[in-house]
């Protein structure tokens, strides 16, 4: 199973955020929102890490961090909306293995993670919603998406991705010439029970375009206005 994590965060759009992304990624999720929970949480229970708020109601991130590190070791990343040397410092000084200031952008947030993961001697695994029972591999042009490897490449240069933006880019590689949806793309790529706009799908495809279309100069994924978006065979565009 997954590196069992605890968000402690009291905003709860952002908790929600963060849990839905980090469940996708193969993780196991517990939440709580504020310090005293927190603490009580991590004392019953074995996390792999827990990504800690600062601002805190009850008891704040820097406190709980303290007692944690005194009472039951327990890798933290601190998450702060103030940008403050001496936030920083104090969190370090106090035993966190790293920090982020909000508002952050997911992919860093799972980048960091996985960095103290791996120095913990944990990973994630990939959530069996998402494995395909069929293997495949999925080209347009220079592009190449592998099931298998889980890997995207653009002429032999290598493409990270989340499981998100990966899921949505093979489902538009797999319907090619196939307008998909915004409601559809959700569905297939979030999961009939996400709670939340189809508008999220704009995000992630925005997150692929800076990722393929800006960095290598091609119009992969064009837009079908009102509609969904749509990637189209080499075969249509010479038509």
């Amino acid at each position: 199973m997954g590196a069992h994590i605890l968000v402690v965060e009291d905003e709860e759009k952002l908790a929600r955020f963060v849990e839905l992304e980090l469940l996708h990624e193969g993780y196991q999720i517990s939440k709580a929102v504020n310090g005293r929970d927190a603490y009580r949480m991590a004392m019953e229970e074995d996390y792999d890490l827990i990504l800690l708020d600062i601002m805190l109601p009850g008891l704040n991130g820097l406190e709980v961090l303290r007692r944690l590190q005194q009472d039951k070791p327990v890798p933290v990343i601190l998450l702060t909306a103030r940008d403050a040397v001496m936030d920083k410092v104090a969190g370090l000084d106090a035993g966190a293995v790293d920090y982020i200031t909000k508002p952050f952008a997911i992919e860093e947030l799972l980048a960091r993670i996985r960095v103290a993961l791996k120095l913990h001697g944990k990973t994630a695994v990939a959530p069996a919603s998402v494995q395909e029972p069929e293997e495949g591999v999925f080209r347009r042009g220079k592009l190449m998406l592998s099931e298998k490897r889980h890997q995207v490449t653009y002429d032999g240069q290598e493409i990270t991705l989340t499981n998100r933006e990966f899921q949505m880019l093979r489902i538009l590689l797999e319907n090619q010439d196939i307008v998909m949806a915004r409601d559809v793309l959700l569905d297939r790529v979030c999961g009939f029970d996400y709670v939340g706009e189809t508008n999220v799908v704009d995000v992630y495809i925005r997150f692929l375009r800076s990722k393929i279309d800006e960095v290598f100069g091609i119009k992969l994924i064009q837009t079908v206005r009102g509609v969904g978006y749509v990637i189209k065979s080499e075969n249509t565009e010479k038509s």
